[in-house]
């Protein structure tokens, strides 16, 4: 299951599936934006037998904090709610399709963040933010998910925030990596082996 929360995430991640040649059902989940959404939709959607013993990818568009962050870079989560094996097991397989990929804690807000607080979040450690990866992955863990993780797509840094002109420009180039994506996320899938199956 594919984890996301906005109608152009879903659109992009949708777009990616068919462009791929999955041997195996994918469902993308569109939660509503904010946490609240994220982790009612998650919780209901692990209802069902046949997405409870699948893999839990959260991902959509995130805010970089990191220096020399670019819209299109790629964050996956190494923060502890995933393991440190499946999370290096996303990195290297995104990575080995050119992409430019960052590891580290993704923080968490209930709204856009900008200017002093992005700065704030920043030096807590974090490199990125978003509103819904970590309710997503709280809900696939309560719920017995085993095998959980978390990419992001950078869409703006604070070089590039969301209010400028170029925002169009840099959301184009995130909407592109995210759709490209889906076959580096579906390898992932396909090729980490849970050790008590």
């Amino acid at each position: 299951m594919v984890v996301c929360a906005l109608p152009i995430e879903r659109f992009a991640l949708r777009r990616g599936i068919a462009r791929s040649t999955a041997d195996f059902p994918v469902t993308v989940l569109r939660t509503g934006m904010g946490p609240k959404n994220a982790e009612r939709a998650v919780v209901q959607a692990l209802q069902d037998p046949a997405l409870h013993e699948g893999s839990v990818l959260t991902t959509g568009f995130c805010a970089g904090l990191a220096p020399g962050m670019r819209p299109g870079d790629v964050v996956v989560s190494d923060d502890g709610h995933e393991s440190a094996t499946l999370a290096a097991a996303l990195k290297a397989t995104l990575a080995d399709r050119g992409l430019t990929v960052h590891t580290g804690t993704l923080a968490e807000s209930d709204h856009v963040v900008r200017g002093a607080e992005r700065a704030a979040l920043a030096a807590t450690g974090a490199i990125a933010v978003d509103m819904e990866s970590a309710a997503m992955r709280r809900a696939a863990l309560a719920e017995g998910a085993h095998r959980i993780a978390a990419a992001r797509v950078v869409v703006d840094t604070p070089e590039f925030e969301l209010v400028r002109v170029g925002t169009l420009r840099t959301g184009v180039i995130a909407f592109r990596v995210l759709r490209d994506l889906v076959p580096a996320f579906l390898d992932w899938h396909r090729t980490t082996v849970l050790p008590w199956r």
